[in-house]
């Protein structure tokens, strides 16, 4: 039994966990940018710059292992990763109607649900994987995991009450009805882009036959954000003419100006933050032995864990009450406990490194 690669794994779905949990952060500093000009340039780096770059650097002759993989599955991964395009419009205007906590624990709850179950639906290992040695010790951590999630989305719902009652909440775009739908819509279609990256695997095979090593992941990771770039791109162009933000990126007064300068570096670092979730998600991937299958569910799970514990380094729960803040340390904690019973189901399944 190789211990080390399974426990890096999770480390690395770690890693990839902070890096998606800020990666609107640099947003908040933003100025004289509307959203759309802001959405424009990271979905630029994190769709399509980073990708390309990153593939070119750790992928061996990485244009011949296009040209070798089978066109239906390069397809597929595209038309996922375009669909899944739609799915991250939905979830930055569920954050203007509902707030960054319960979009972020509805929407990634049911990414983690539909994300791990419909992959291995489709292709009939569904109880074949549980059954394995350790299985059934992975499906009780995912289940712990899924109910962390309820306890911070609730512990989220709360605070959000607590902060109206104190009158520190900004009600002018608050819609639960509008943004429940938008959350929920943004979940389902996140689940998509896992589903896009599983559909891709046999790419991310071959990769590996040229060297990729553990980088292989880096491949059809390509072809899913390539897909998630263009849905973006052609949305937010059209949106940005019809609302003539556009110069706020062409616009030659504009252009090399101190705040033009700062807007452009930290939308880039959004989308770096955003890309290399899924670059270590990829790494702690390839660890995952004979539960790759739970790595969505894990790194979804990380993904909630950490969002709200920059929430509340940054001090964005002080303000609520004592049984709310009981409630997010208790969802906290089942989630951590989630993770170390993951761990260690999948080492009893891992003989030997992946």
């Amino acid at each position: 039994m190789n211990l080390p690669s399974t426990i890096t794994g999770i480390i690395l779905h770690g890693i990839g966990g902070v890096s998606a949990s800020t990666c609107y952060l640099p947003f908040e500093k933003v100025r004289k940018w509307s959203w759309n000009s802001y959405w424009l340039v990271q979905a630029t780096f994190a769709w399509l710059i980073f990708p390309i770059i990153i593939g070119y650097l750790t992928i061996p002759n990485i244009w011949q292992v296009f040209k070798e993989a089978p066109a239906s599955v390069m397809f597929n991964a595209f038309i996922l990763g375009a669909i899944y395009g739609f799915g991250g419009m939905a979830f930055g205007y569920a954050i203007k109607h509902i707030g960054f906590s319960l979009t972020y624990t509805i929407s990634i709850g049911l990414s983690a649900i539909l994300g791990t179950i419909v992959p291995l639906i489709i292709h009939g290992t569904l109880i074949e994987q549980f059954s394995k040695s350790g299985g059934s010790i992975v499906l009780i951590g995912m289940l712990l995991s899924l109910l962390g999630v309820i306890l911070c989305g609730l512990a989220g719902h709360k605070k959000e009450k607590d902060l109206k009652a104190a009158n520190k909440l900004e009600t002018s775009h608050f819609n639960i009805k509008k943004g429940l739908a938008l959350a929920v819509f943004a979940g389902v279609f996140s689940a998509i882009f896992g589903i896009s990256l599983e559909l891709g695997a046999p790419v991310a095979e071959i990769a590996g036959q040229y060297g990729a090593g553990h980088f292989e992941g880096n491949a059809n990771l390509m072809l899913s954000t390539s897909g998630t770039f263009v849905t973006n791109f052609v949305w937010f162009m059209v949106i940005s003419f019809r609302q003539k933000t556009i110069k706020e990126l062409v616009s030659v007064k504009l252009l090399g100006t101190k705040v033009w300068s700062q807007n452009l570096l930290l939308s880039i670092l959004s989308g770096g933050l955003w890309y290399f979730q899924f670059f270590f998600y990829g790494l702690g991937h390839v660890r995952m032995g004979n539960f790759k299958f739970a790595s969505w569910a894990i790194h979804m799970a990380m993904l909630i864990f950490f969002s709200y514990l920059v929430g509340v380094l940054m001090k964005e729960w002080k303000s609520v009450t004592k049984p709310t803040y009981i409630v997010l340390i208790t969802g906290l904690i089942v989630l951590v406990c989630s993770f170390v019973i993951i761990t260690y189901g999948s080492m009893l399944g891992t003989p030997t490194i992946s």
